[in-house]
């Protein structure tokens, strides 16, 4: 099985609800911590969760168990931290959630997708998730939109 991540910035709407339509996306879980901000004209939750459905036929769910702390993302941002330490202590926050046991493999047989604002995974929460799930699931692979 594979999780799938993909970002929000950059893309217009063809190019995002394409690539999702392209993967076979059944699923997309927002691991964004504010899902009300208009960085996309289509990324509020209300206008993203509809689009998903009337588009592709595709469930939409708000994970905050995905997302960093409304501190630890402030810290980030105002570079109170470096990209490093903010990895080290999300990773930290996930396993104090125990993520591995709330979420299941078996909610990842619907093609999944980790959903976050960052166009790349390589400074994003969404890639720290993944990684983090695949250790304690083996048999998942992850694959960035």
């Amino acid at each position: 099985m594979e999780i799938y991540t993909v970002g929000l910035a950059g893309r217009s709407a063809s190019n995002f609800f394409g690539v999702l339509s392209d993967a076979s996306i059944g699923r997309v879980l927002d691991t964004r911590l504010n899902n009300t901000s208009q960085l996309s004209g289509f990324s509020k939750k209300s206008d993203l969760e509809f689009f998903l459905r009337s588009l592709i036929g595709t469930d939409y769910k708000h994970e905050l168990l995905l997302a960093p702390t409304e501190q630890l993302l402030k810290a980030y941002k105002r570079r109170d931290l470096t990209w490093d330490e903010y990895a080290r202590r999300y990773v930290a926050l996930l396993a104090e959630r125990q993520i591995e046991d709330v979420l299941s493999t078996d909610s990842f047989l619907v093609p999944t997708v980790l959903l976050c604002a960052e166009r790349k995974p390589d400074h994003c929460h969404r890639r720290l998730a993944a990684e983090y799930l695949v250790e304690e699931w083996p048999d998942m692979l992850i694959r960035h939109l």
